[in-house]
C-alpha cells in the first residue's frame, strides 16, 4: 500500500510466467442498435460509459476516449485467485487501447496509467506490484519509497533460474476472494508488531535476491526464506490465511516442500511451494485433492500479438 511504503519503503522479488489474459479490441461495425459490446465472463451491450457495469472498462474507456468498441477479454487463470489477472487485464487493456490509436506506450507508461486507473478511478485497495509485473515482465526486484518505485532486474544465471523454476510447485486450492476486499480487512497499519513483522518481511528481500543471484549460496534457501516470510506475512492480517489454507499449508511441508506462501493478497487462490526434486512426487500426493498447475518463467511482460491498424471517425450525433 501506497500509504506504507512512501513512509516506511517497500520492496518484492517478482517474475511472471507463461498463463496469460488476452484482450482484443477493435471498432463495432455500426449495423446493430448499440455502440459497444463487451465480452468477459458477462456479456454487455451499451451506448454510453455510464451504462458499462465493468468498473475497469468503464473508466479505462473514459479515460482514454475510446468509442464504438468490441472488447473481447479472456484470461488462462480465474479471476480473484491472488495473481493479478486483474491488474494484468488492466495493463493489456490499456495496451489494446493504445494501439487502436496507433500508438506505442512504454512499459513504464502502462504500469503507472494502470495503478491510476485501478487505484484511482476505480478506487480499489491494494498495491502497486502486480501492475507493474504485467507490464514490464520478468524476473525483477521493485523497489517502493517516497518517489514512487523503480524495476531492477534480478541478475540470475539461466541454469539456476532454471533450477529454482523447477523446485516451485503451484496448487489451486478452489478458494477466490476479491482482492480489494482482503487488502481493506487487512489494512490496518496501526499495531507496532505488524509494523515490526512489516519491516522484518522489508529485510528479507535482501537475503532472498542474495541467495539467487550468489552462485555460493545453497538454492534450497530460497524455500526457507519462503517459510519464514510466509508465516510473518499471516501475522499481519486477519484476512490472509484460513484454517482450510492452513491446513493444506502443512500436508505441504510435511510432505517435504521447505517452505511456500499463498500468492496474492490472501484468503485463497493459489499455493507455491519449494520443493527439492525427490520430494516432489510426495508433495504431489499430499496435495492430490488440489489442481496442480505446471508452469515456467517468463520475460515478455504485455505485448501487442496482432495489429491491424483500422480507420474510425467518431460517429456525430444529429
Amino acid at each position: 500500500m501506497q500509504d506504507y511504503f512512501r513512509e516506511n519503503s517497500g520492496a518484492v522479488l517478482s517474475t511472471t510466467f507463461d498463463k496469460y489474459c488476452y484482450v482484443t479490441v477493435r471498432h463495432l461495425p455500426r449495423f446493430f442498435d448499440y455502440k459497444t459490446h463487451l465480452t468477459y465472463s458477462k456479456m454487455e451491450y451499451v451506448n454510453s460509459y455510464e451504462e458499462i457495469n465493468h468498473p475497469l472498462i468503464r473508466e479505462g474507456m473514459r479515460m482514454l476516449d475510446m468509442h464504438e468498441l468490441r472488447l473481447t477479454y479472456e484470461s488462462d487463470l480465474p479471476a480473484r485467485s491472488g495473481l493479478g489477472t486483474s491488474s494484468s487485464f488492466a495493463v493489456g487493456m490499456l495496451n489494446a487501447f493504445y494501439s487502436l490509436k496507433g500508438k506505442y506506450v512504454d512499459k513504464k507508461k502502462l504500469a503507472d496509467e494502470a495503478i491510476y486507473l485501478e487505484r484511482v478511478l476505480c478506487n480499489e485497495a491494494g498495491g502497486w506490484q502486480d501492475q507493474i509485473a504485467a507490464s514490464f515482465g520478468g524476473f525483477n526486484r521493485i523497489n517502493f519509497g517516497t518517489d514512487g518505485y523503480e524495476v531492477l532486474p534480478v541478475i540470475i544465471s539461466p541454469e539456476r533460474k532454471r533450477q529454482l523454476n523447477n523446485n516451485l510447485m503451484m496448487f489451486f486450492t478452489g478458494f477466490t476472494r476479491f482482492s480489494s476486499e482482503v487488502q481493506k480487512a487487512n489494512n490496518v497499519i496501526g499495531t507496532e508488531d505488524k509494523r515490526a513483522k512489516l519491516k522484518k518481511i522489508y529485510e528479507l528481500v535482501d537475503e532472498a535476491e542474495s541467495v539467487l543471484t550468489d552462485k555460493s549460496r545453497d538454492l534450497d534457501d530460497f524455500g526457507r526464506l519462503l517459510d519464514t516470510t510466509w508465516k510473518l506475512k499471516k501475522g499481519t492480517g486477519e484476512s490472509i490465511s484460513t484454517n482450510s489454507i492452513d491446513g493444506l499449508y502443512e500436508k505441504g511441508i510435511a510432505a517435504g516442500a521447505l517452505g511456500g506462501k499463498l500468492l496474492g493478497a490472501g484468503g485463497g487462490g493459489f499455493l507455491i511451494f519449494y520443493v527439492q526434486p525427490e520430494k516432489q512426487k510426495a508433495v504431489r500426493e499430499a496435495m492430490k485433492e488440489l489442481m496442480y498447475i505446471p508452469f515456467r518463467f517468463e520475460d515478455g511482460g504485455t505485448r501487442v500479438i496482432h495489429y491491424c491498424p483500422e480507420e474510425f471517425e467518431l460517429r456525430v450525433e444529429e
